[in-house]
């Protein structure tokens, strides 16, 4: 991985896109704590959502963290300039910027928006890099199909790149540039601050991961890790341990997300110390950049699960089967869900491909639709280029969706 010397998402959402985020954000957290609320009365369903909160954990979240902590790793110990760089790249910006796209997370694809503003990158680079980004469902694919997610990173660059080339030579490079200045920058306190956390907090959720990750793998691998530990000492004090620290940690993941959703004045409006702010800047280059985005990957992975374990457990009604029967749709829905700002929705496919539930076909037609968190920066700050690049992406990601479908 090679640095960008990028900002962190915040730093470039404009109040308005924050609060846009924000209000997907709160609905999704409402339904999780509903659907608790209700286990509470039908003991069957609390089986159901506490066996699926830790299956999201151990089968996604573990891995998405140890995804996430070798990708920001490697990205603060190679520090190459390639924002600057393509300044003066020419022809090579498109590529460069559908690398950039095509890497996990959105940072890449914000870095080229921002620059596209300031007037230093063509309109074929800032398609190039919505074609390209998958957002951060990119972890998700390839902590749990890492040969999937490696074929859609691959895939992603490539049509990125061929839009980008014919956009730019039908158009010309300036076509769309806005002249109005970027939107303004949030405080370098909010950067790592969307989660309620403390020191004591992170200290805690690193305590869960490491049995976590030790857990996903042996069953990865087909243990059962309860019947490993029936014979030792924390198998006869707890039974079923590995879906209780599974519960524990997916449980953490969503409170620390949850709160400041459904309960803003935790977060914005306290006052932050200064051991606060150190914390924040000194552990949010890995860690706590590594707890923000698999908390926020969990709570969609787990609603992603929560409707379909407990849409079944309530109805008896097959999701699969009712996909199945309208297959030849999944990927036009799958294409027009892209369409959709921020990583969630997209996060919601790749776990229904996961699943199962969804054909290959769909996630390609979604992955390459949707341009992830760098649409809201983009729609503040550029929005008539924003809808063009989106719709221009859509034409691609309908051809080989569907190309894929018919042919694989």
């Amino acid at each position: 991985m090679i640095s960008t010397n990028m900002p962190a998402k915040a730093d470039i959402d404009s109040p308005a896109a924050t609060k846009a985020s924000g209000g997907a954000s709160r609905f999704i957290a409402m339904l999780i704590f509903l659907l608790v609320i209700a286990s509470l009365f039908d003991a069957e369903l609390m089986q159901v959502v506490i066996s699926t909160i830790a299956d999201a954990y151990l089968q996604v979240s573990a891995f998405v963290a140890g995804t996430l902590l070798l990708f920001f790793s490697a990205e603060k110990l190679l520090k190459i300039d390639i924002s600057a760089w393509m300044q003066r790249a020419g022809a090579l910006q498109v590529p460069t910027a559908a690398f950039l796209g095509a890497l996990p997370g959105c940072g890449g694809a914000i870095i080229v928006v921002t620059r596209y503003v300031s007037g230093n990158l063509s309109f074929g680079a800032v398609l190039a890099t919505l074609t390209a980004t998958m957002g951060d469902a990119a972890f998700l694919l390839l902590a749990t199909e890492p040969q999937t997610g490696v074929l859609i990173m691959v895939l992603g660059f490539s049509v990125g790149t061929i839009s980008g080339w014919l956009v730019d030579a039908t158009h010309g490079r300036d076509f769309l540039r806005s002249a109005s200045p970027p939107a303004k920058q949030l405080s370098s306190a909010d950067i790592m601050n969307q989660d309620f956390s403390s020191r004591f907090l992170d200290k805690l959720w690193m305590v869960f991961l490491v049995p976590g990750i030790i857990i996903g793998l042996l069953q990865a691998f087909q243990y059962d890790v309860d019947r490993l530990l029936a014979d030792s000492l924390i198998g006869q004090l707890i039974e079923q341990p590995s879906t209780i620290l599974g519960f524990l940690g997916g449980s953490l993941c969503l409170v620390m997300w949850f709160l400041p959703r459904v309960m803003p004045t935790l977060l914005p409006n306290r006052k932050i110390v200064a051991e606060d702010v150190s914390h924040v800047l000194a552990s949010g280059s890995v860690i706590r950049r590594t707890i923000a985005d698999t908390n926020f990957v969990t709570s969609w992975v787990v609603v992603a699960f929560l409707i379909f374990e407990v849409g079944v457990y309530l109805t008896g009604f097959d999701l699969k089967g009712l996909f199945g029967d309208m297959a030849i749709y999944t990927p036009l829905i799958a294409i027009i869900i892209g369409f959709l700002p921020g990583c969630g929705p997209q996060i919601l496919v790749t776990s229904l491909y996961l699943s199962g539930i969804v054909p290959m076909s769909a996630l390609i037609g979604n992955a390459l639709s949707n341009d992830g968190d760098a649409l809201f920066p983009a729609i503040a700050i550029a929005p008539r280029a924003a809808i063009i690049a989106t719709i221009y992406s859509a034409v691609p990601a309908f051809i080989i969706a569907y190309g894929w479908y018919f042919l694989a």
